[in-house]
């Protein structure tokens, strides 16, 4: 969701900070005296109300093999916890429901275990780019439990069915109610960079090439050109536009179509107003792309019962669909998952799963901060005319190159 744009340079702070542990839980390596077994420790980036269904299963994976499992939340976590309990050697034994894109730093610092042979089947997943979110260098480092995106909200008392291609998008908004998001977003407005043609890292083989940036290409220009023409052209909203002003807007009902993701169904539905959820609209008869996010688990290499910790997370994974949907209503990744009728018949969760067929997951490599930095500069300029296409491309890529440089 949005708040991706904000955590890896959290975690990259983190990574060179020094071993003071904020206190989030024990060392994973104490024995149990009573049965003999091992105490494993699982931290969950999950909810509140995720934390129950995450321990029952681990409960009875527990009463299953004589061990026993903690499990703490570290929801509220700012991302350092697991970076410096790791490397003091007090790191839980598994992380679960962590964003996939801050994972690629955990592994730059060595702290991930490579999945073993026989946990992830790859025929599982019906959305195949989820695997991409956790793999590095080619090689798994994680298992992809649910996965999220944007899509187009629109309110059915204006529209009364969703625009199939951006030209359609447009007038409809001109029509009646026009468009807001958080534009200067880049978790959003990437949508039409990459739409067009644009990429960030050229993947190859599942290896991000940091020297191969394609936001200044033809395609990335185009989309620089529709997210000014947003704004300047067509005046749907201001350029110095917040996300919680566009929300607002929808919700209240002066807007016809809002760009975000599930995190905003429930204030939608609080707010009564008439809406619906669909992809969003082709670019030049190509489907509209966004960007993926991926909740994955993973095992801390620091950890002293990997044997334990990987059965335990096959056994959550198993059970990946009563903790993911049914106690968070986030979306499964599996085939077998979605294909089920309680999914199906989720118009709004079919919405999302449409839309990530088309969908592109954040590069998961510590690179990616310079981007956000970058766009985080720019886009605003570009969105208030203080910058052309052309020349927000170029500052952009040069930016990029820059931030990489000096994380070298």
């Amino acid at each position: 969701m949005k708040r991706y744009a904000k955590l890896l340079t959290t975690v990259l702070t983190a990574a060179v900070i020094g071993t003071s542990l904020v206190g989030c839980g024990s060392s994973s390596t104490a024995s149990d005296s009573k049965s003999g077994g091992k105490t494993l420790t699982v931290w969950t980036h999950l909810t509140k109300d995720e934390l129950p269904a995450v321990q029952k299963v681990a409960d009875e994976w527990g009463k299953k093999t004589g061990n026993k499992v903690k499990v703490v939340l570290d929801a509220d976590s700012n991302f350092k916890t697991f970076t410096e309990a790791a490397q003091s050697s007090k790191g839980p034994d598994i992380g679960f429901g962590y964003p996939h894109n801050n994972a690629g730093v955990y592994e730059k610092e060595g702290l991930l275990d490579e999945v073993p042979s026989g946990v992830i089947n790859d025929s599982d997943y019906k959305v195949k780019s989820v695997l991409d979110g956790v793999t590095w260098n080619g090689k798994k480092y994680g298992v992809p439990i649910a996965m999220e995106t944007y899509a187009l909200f629109y309110n059915t008392d204006k529209v009364k069915q969703a625009p199939t291609t951006t030209d359609e998008l447009i007038a409809d908004a001109k029509a009646d109610g026009g468009l807001q998001y958080d534009v200067n977003n880049f978790y959003f407005s990437y949508a039409w960079i990459l739409s067009n043609g644009g990429y960030i890292f050229k993947n190859d083989n599942g290896t991000l090439k940091t020297d191969d940036i394609g936001l200044g290409n033809a395609g990335a220009i185009k989309g620089y050109q529709f997210i000014q023409d947003l704004v300047k052209k067509y005046n749907f909203m201001k350029g110095d536009i917040k996300g919680d002003d566009a929300k607002g807007a929808f919700t209240s009902g002066k807007t016809a179509f809002y760009i975000s993701g599930a995190w905003d169904v429930a204030a939608c539905n609080q707010a009564g107003v008439h809406y619906a959820i669909a992809k969003l609209p082709q670019v030049d008869g190509q489907p509209g792309k966004s960007f993926m996010g991926v909740q994955m688990a993973f095992v801390n290499s620091k950890s002293k019962n990997k044997t334990e910790a990987w059965d335990l997370l096959k056994a959550l994974n198993d059970k990946a669909y009563d903790i993911v949907y049914k106690a968070g209503k986030r979306i499964p990744v599996k085939t077998a998952d979605l294909d089920k009728d309680e999914i199906k018949n989720d118009k709004n969760t079919q919405a999302f799963i449409d839309q990530l067929q088309n969908a592109e997951p954040m590069p998961n490599i510590p690179a990616m901060d310079a981007v956000f930095t970058a766009t985080g500069n720019d886009l605003p300029l570009l969105s208030q005319g203080k910058l052309t296409p052309q020349a927000a491309a170029k500052t952009i890529v040069d930016q990029c190159k820059q931030g990489i440089a000096a994380q070298q």
